[in-house]
């Protein structure tokens, strides 16, 4: 090695850790990265709103839970369809939770039809084994007037029960 080289790499050497120590300046942090997300619940004949402000509830949600969620969603009471897809929902959350949720799973509820979905829920859960959800999230976004029954009718099943009042 002639002396250039062994002096450039000497002097990479002297720089690195120098270079190093500049990049490791850290950004300020702004008042509102640090602050919660406050979200609103929109109007009750938004279906579209609804669609956008059930996912960030529940990703603001998920806890200690890393498996995709899954959301069961009930439209305004105001669609045309609504009773028909109230039954479809309703069949599909009774199948779900007769083959049983595997721990570390989060099922999520939420709708402008707040007592609906609390119905929904009462009757997808009437049937499940006590204690047989525990390790698995229920969160339930909805009217504060609906929390206590969904409470009772999720408590024997185990599950870590998260209610979100939409408002």
């Amino acid at each position: 090695m002639n002396n250039t080289t062994r002096a450039l790499l000497l002097a990479s050497l002297l720089v690195s850790p120098l270079a190093l120590t500049a990049c490791k300046k850290e950004a300020p942090v702004s008042n509102e990265a640090a602050e919660a997300k406050v979200l609103t619940a929109p109007a009750k004949d938004d279906d579209a709103g609804w669609k956008a402000y059930l996912p960030a509830v529940v990703q603001e949600n998920m806890g200690n839970i890393t498996t995709n969620p899954f959301l069961y969603y009930l439209p305004p009471e105001t669609d045309p369809e609504f009773e028909a897809k109230y039954e479809r929902q309703v069949e599909a959350a009774r199948t779900a939770m007769a083959r049983g949720v595997q721990k570390g799973n989060l099922l999520a509820f939420g709708s402008p039809a707040s007592a609906k979905m609390a119905d929904l829920i009462e009757i997808a859960f009437k049937d499940v084994p006590p204690d047989t959800m525990k390790g698995v999230r229920i969160l339930f976004i909805g009217d504060a007037a609906d929390n206590p029954r969904v409470q009772v009718a999720l408590q024997p099943t185990g599950a870590d029960y998260v209610f979100v009042e939409a408002k």
